[in-house]
């Protein structure tokens, strides 16, 4: 934390991707009892199932979602003196010792300082580089989870994304629109007003959207249809695949 005081919207985000990982009481005791772990090996979702008597697909979704909220991380792991056989995924708390907190804010500094810079640039590199920066930071969001793509709808895949992307700070979910299309809508924007000087910094949204599903699920098109930093009531992301 920055130690400046969060505002409204901030403050809101943070409750959503809390209230989204901790609302659920069997997920609170799952994440205690992987937290209580002091070695460090964490747990498999088939020893979670175990645990608190839980189909192990069951265990397996609490877990995913505490990942995608960040709260845990996953390591591919085969079993000690193993040499074959399917690895299996071990979630754990990286640092026992370290506290809950609220997401990280975003710098304001360095955020403006993007937004110059790619003014710099003729408006098409500006958008193609910002919406790739996305995208990179995107798949690296969507390995950090570890999920297994070939077995995930679009849409299944688009709630893990929102659920990644409220984690830092977007305050997000997952619809099907009026119009029967898939999109993913945030209330919150971490980059502040920037974005109002510098809309190009938008086309990171689409290429985190983009990287993400391009990983959790296949290569996907996303657009953003409106933006709260142009004055819209919410970011929206509209989703093809």
């Amino acid at each position: 934390m920055d130690g400046a005081p969060l505002t409204a919207t901030e403050f809101a985000s943070a409750v959503t991707a809390i209230t989204g990982a901790f609302g659920d009481p069997t997920r609170r005791d799952i994440y205690l009892h992987v937290r209580e772990r002091a070695d460090g090996t964490g747990v498999t979702a088939a020893e979670a199932a175990g645990a608190f008597d839980l189909h192990p697909n069951v265990a397996r979704h609490h877990l995913d979602k505490l990942a995608a909220g960040g709260y845990l991380e996953i390591a591919v792991e085969r079993p000690e003196g193993a040499s074959a056989g399917r690895p299996s995924k071990h979630y754990r708390v990286a640092d026992p010792g370290t506290p809950l907190e609220l997401p990280v804010r975003q710098d304001a500094v360095l955020v403006s300082l993007l937004g110059r810079a790619l003014a710099l640039l003729p408006p098409d590199q500006a958008e193609a580089m910002a919406e790739e920066v996305g995208a990179e930071v995107g798949r690296s969001m969507a390995d950090a989870l570890g999920e297994d793509e070939a077995h995930r709808s679009l849409r299944s895949a688009m709630q893990v994304v929102a659920e990644a992307l409220t984690a830092h700070g977007f305050a997000a979910r997952a619809e099907r629109s009026g119009d029967d299309r898939l999109r993913i809508v945030s209330e919150h924007c971490p980059f502040g007003g920037a974005p109002i000087e510098h809309p190009v910094i938008c086309a990171v949204d689409r290429g985190l959207v983009r990287g993400m599903l391009g990983t959790l699920y296949g290569e996907a098109t996303a657009e953003v249809r409106s933006s709260l930093p142009m004055g819209d009531a919410v970011c929206i992301t509209d989703v093809t695949a």
